[in-house]
């Protein structure tokens, strides 16, 4: 039976307001049809030809790191599965954290209850994003070793064996989600992130390679990889990133407060998104 065919019969025993209720919310979650509801299963892919909101950090598209030819992607088997977004997004919508301080001196006066408030700057401060990686079968489960590979990357500099960036701080990247007005090309940095690999779950061996396609589905639900580049990813980790907005001084002397105030400086047409 579909879960719609016995929502039905339900709301015929209890009332058609039950039926209403009940499906005004599949439908407004965009379930229309039995085949949605049985089908239906978690997904890493994106929105297809739907703006993509999804909490997201990526290499700007003009920086060489980036891209399948890029210091990142290229000949990277690792990052193989990295490359269509051009870095990592959160499959479920994490929980973000999000302060803006403007600081004030106190100017104490002799005789007064009140000391007078001067403004000295403001700021945004660090962004705190949280968020859980479930991890279903091998493909998700080389996503994961590439997002992990990513923020390792992410936060250390480029030292030593280096040809042409030796010296570099470690880049600075784009953060999107949630659509033009709050999270749009924000330039951060990644200043720590963690990894939380929980006990008592299962864990599923995978290849960054792409051996496992083209092979059999009996095959291909298999998970006891035994070659060396065998990577085991827990099939429900959590991963949370603490990320600081960096503005140069070019971008900073043409911020305005009426444009900022009317959204012309946070939508995707703007090369910097201001927050």
């Amino acid at each position: 039976m579909g879960i719609v065919s016995g929502i039905t019969k339900v709301a015929k025993a209890g009332g058609s307001h039950i039926f209403n209720r009940t499906i005004g919310r599949l439908f407004g979650s965009g379930i229309s049809a039995d085949s949605r509801l049985v089908s239906a299963k978690a997904k890493w892919s994106g929105r297809g030809t739907k703006k993509d909101w999804r909490v997201k950090l990526t290499i700007p598209k003009d920086s060489p790191l980036g891209g399948p030819g890029g210091v990142f992607f290229n000949n990277n088997k690792l990052m193989s599965p990295l490359v269509e977004t051009n870095g990592i997004f959160w499959p479920l919508t994490p929980a973000s954290i999000i302060q803006h301080t403007a600081n004030y001196n106190a100017m104490t006066q002799v005789h007064s209850n009140y000391p007078h408030q001067a403004y000295q700057n403001s700021q945004v401060d660090s962004i705190n994003i949280i968020g859980e990686f479930p991890v279903q079968n091998q493909q998700d489960a080389r996503h994961w070793v590439a997002t992990v590979a990513f923020l390792r990357a992410v936060t250390k500099m480029f030292f030593g064996n280096e040809e042409d960036y030796k010296g570099n701080p470690p880049p600075i990247l784009h953060l999107s989600g949630y659509g033009d007005h709050m999270f749009s090309k924000v330039p951060v940095v990644v200043n720590t992130f963690n990894v939380e690999l929980r006990p008592g779950i299962d864990y599923i061996s995978t290849e960054q390679s792409d051996v496992y396609k083209g092979l059999t589905k009996m095959q291909h639900t298999h998970f006891d990889y035994q070659n060396d580049d065998a990577t085991w990813a827990p099939t429900l980790s959590n991963v949370s990133v603490l990320l600081t907005p960096i503005y140069s001084r070019d971008a900073v002397k043409n911020w305005s407060m009426s444009k900022f105030v009317k959204g012309e400086l946070s939508g995707s047409k703007n090369e910097i998104g201001f927050i």
